[in-house]
């Protein structure tokens, strides 16, 4: 007799996943500078840790929210009993208006067609649920996030299609490689049920092209029994141009008017996920919400947002947070400006060490290119790579693989979940290893000869001189000369 069900033993969750066993390598030994300084550096974190010092201070000033109070009169009490699942309503009006104020209030939303949820993980499946039958699928552009393997089919039953994206045009959807998952979905006998971006996307730290959003609004518009769900948790992290564009501002744009039949066929068929958790740095509070002007899919997800509701305390807290316009437009603008920061840096970092990234405006992470450090263009070659990055190195990041890139070679590598000195530390270790790769290939290429000292090789800045078994390698910055040594 089996102890458990045929779901919860099977294998579609996706925890095997390189994505998941990198962090728990990092559980088994995290970093921490004064008592694990050895440890593996968190590298596979989307999170944003750059701007809590301003949500600290507005906490520390609203003391009564805080305690969960009202003119100085506890509330607790209110807030502990239960509460209808629709949610509260000035939380609702407060997360509308966020939403509209990232999007540069280009667009308004109705906080009558919002479905709050615990997070966007269960904002996404609820969708799923809401909208497709097990065997059904989705089309989603690779490379992806590679929680969607967990998020959307695990407990649906859904299946994902990918839509093949390729360096070759910095990973833009094009109408072709659109068709052809399409035609890829129909050969396996599934009816495709829409297609899920996630905008900025998730691992590129880019925004869609207008185009490409025209591209998918088109589709849907001849499909007309697809949806298209678009994943907007990072919106509010874009801190270079082009700006963000919504897929709702691209509906307003095509001068759709939600009473005319058509433009409704299209208005019914589009949804937006949103979250907390990036914009505003605050995963643990699990807020999530689904957007949608169509009244059933509404209806349907309030419904089962039962499963996963946002406690009353969070609600109330965020409301008036989130309803102080002082602060949201000073935390936007900051918030901004510490990711572009610390993105220039980080960069900066990766340049020296001779390794490039696609060129990325939003996001908690870069998509690094290290194709030059393959042994073989190949997938077992990235595995390979990636366990020594994470086992030697001890950086955990994400490779392509576990995001389903088509390329081998590409990591998904995160900055904003640290300190800066703990980014310059994980830049140090990097830079260290990726010298001794190339020095490894410079001893193979001078392998038969025989002398004691190898000519000065500069490796994007760095002068690497091995004398008999022991390499010197020196870097050099802006400032001044420091010595790092390493035994071979």
């Amino acid at each position: 007799m089996r102890l458990l069900s045929s779901k919860a033993s099977c294998n579609t969750h996706g925890q095997d996943s390189s994505y998941f066993l990198g962090w728990e390598e990092y559980e088994k030994n995290p970093y921490d500078e004064a008592m694990n300084p050895e440890g593996i550096i968190q590298m596979g974190l989307a999170e944003n840790q750059l701007s809590f010092d301003i949500l600290e201070s507005w906490l520390a000033k609203n003391q009564d929210v805080a305690g969960f109070k009202r003119d100085g009169k506890s509330i607790f009490r209110e807030l502990a009993l239960f509460q209808d699942y629709h949610g509260i309503p000035s939380f609702k009006k407060a997360m509308v208006d966020f939403m509209a104020e990232i999007r540069g209030n280009k667009v308004t939303f109705d906080p009558n067609h919002i479905v709050l949820t615990a997070g966007s993980t269960s904002a996404n499946e609820t969708l799923m649920f809401c909208l497709a039958e097990q065997g059904d699928a989705f089309l989603l552009p690779t490379p992806y996030y590679p929680g969607f393997d967990r998020d959307l089919k695990w407990r649906t039953g859904v299946e994902i299609v990918p839509i093949q994206c390729t360096s070759s045009n910095n990973f833009q959807i094009t109408e072709s490689a659109l068709l052809q998952a399409h035609e890829d979905a129909k050969k396996r006998n599934l009816r495709v049920k829409g297609v899920l971006v996630t905008n900025p996307s998730n691992p590129l730290g880019t925004t869609m092209s207008r185009n490409e959003l025209n591209l998918l609004i088109d589709f849907i518009k001849v499909n007309k029994d697809m949806h298209l769900i678009s994943d907007e948790i990072y919106s509010g992290t874009v801190f270079s141009s082009p700006g963000f564009i919504s897929i709702m501002e691209i509906l307003k744009e095509r001068n759709y008017l939600k009473d005319s039949s058509d433009a409704a066929q299209v208005w019914n068929r589009v949804h937006v996920i949103y979250s907390l958790s990036k914009d505003l740095g605050l995963p643990g509070f699990r807020v999530g919400a689904i957007y949608s002007d169509n009244d059933e899919v509404v209806a349907a997800a309030t419904k089962m947002s039962s499963f996963g509701l946002v406690s009353s305390q969070t609600q109330y807290l965020l409301s008036a947070m989130l309803g102080d316009k002082k602060f949201t437009k000073n935390y936007l603008l900051e918030n901004q400006k510490s990711l572009k920061r610390r993105h220039r840096m980080f960069i900066y970092g990766l340049q020296k060490t001779g390794i490039s990234c696609l060129k990325s405006n939003a996001g908690l992470f870069c998509w690094v290119d290290m194709r030059h450090l393959l042994s073989s263009n190949t997938f077992e070659a990235e595995m390979e790579l990636w366990k020594k990055i994470v086992y030697q190195v001890k950086l955990n990041i994400s490779p392509g693989s576990s995001c389903h890139c088509t390329e081998p070679g590409w990591f998904r590598v995160c900055f904003a979940n640290m300190s800066e000195d703990t980014l310059n530390l994980a830049m140090k270790r990097l830079t260290t290893f990726v010298a001794t790769i190339t020095g490894a290939n410079e001893s193979k290429k001078n392998s038969g000869t025989s002398r004691t000292m190898s000519l000065p090789n500069w490796v994007s800045g760095y002068l690497l001189v091995i004398i008999g078994t022991r390499r010197t390698i020196i870097s050099r910055d802006d400032i001044a000369w420091s010595w790092l040594v390493c035994e071979v």
